[in-house]
């Protein structure tokens, strides 16, 4: 791979990088040929992008938009190393158990995953990531509960309303009844003793 590769590939993946929260580093090295198609397929399926890249060229890529910030997956650079990139942090933990199932193996191995700045180490963290709430799912939930009690606060205004309106109707009808005679009768009276 001549410099001028290296670079291009250094530039796709930073691109990745910047344009994903989610990322995952998976040791693909005993997959055949036509499993790692598979997984790519199931990948492209899943709206995940997969790349497979030297470790060297990854870690240069993360190095030069933010060493600190990636640093806790350096260390998950070894082996054959492909990327799955993702908007939703828990697809690609789902692709690889989903693969796994399917293939009775432990391969892909999860070697580190950095979902919105926090970093997973370790195959053991797969399970957990299955698992992990999307943003949607979590609003979903804070609407649901946040509905809850709302929708009984309207509830008992929506029947203090349907109580109120026959109170009020009934009660200003006999005061206008009793108001506008008197008013009249009030007036007639007066007028003549004025007159006298």
């Amino acid at each position: 791979m001549t410099k001028q590769e290296k670079n291009e590939v250094i530039e796709l993946l930073k691109g990745k990088f910047a344009q994903y929260n989610n990322f995952y580093i998976t040791d693909t090295e005993s997959l055949t040929v036509e499993q790692v198609g598979k997984l790519r397929s199931v990948c492209f399926s899943k709206q995940v992008e997969m790349k497979v890249a030297k470790n060297t060229l990854i870690k240069k890529a993360l190095e030069s938009l933010d060493a600190e910030k990636y640093a806790g997956v350096y260390d998950s650079l070894h082996k054959v190393t492909a990327l799955m990139f993702s908007e939703n942090p828990k697809d690609p933990a789902v692709i690889i158990s989903g693969f796994r199932r399917e293939n009775n193996q432990e391969k892909p191995v999860l070697k580190a995953a950095f979902i919105n700045g926090d970093v997973f180490v370790g195959d053991n963290q797969l399970k957990a990531l299955t698992q992990i709430k999307t943003k949607n799912e979590l609003i979903g939930e804070i609407i649901g509960l946040l509905q809850s009690p709302i929708q009984r606060v309207l509830g008992a205004l929506q029947n203090k309303e349907n109580g109120a309106p026959q109170t009020e109707e009934a009660a200003p009808a006999p005061v206008a009844e009793v108001a506008a005679p008197s008013t009249t009768e009030d007036a007639a009276p007066e007028a003549p003793a004025a007159e006298a």
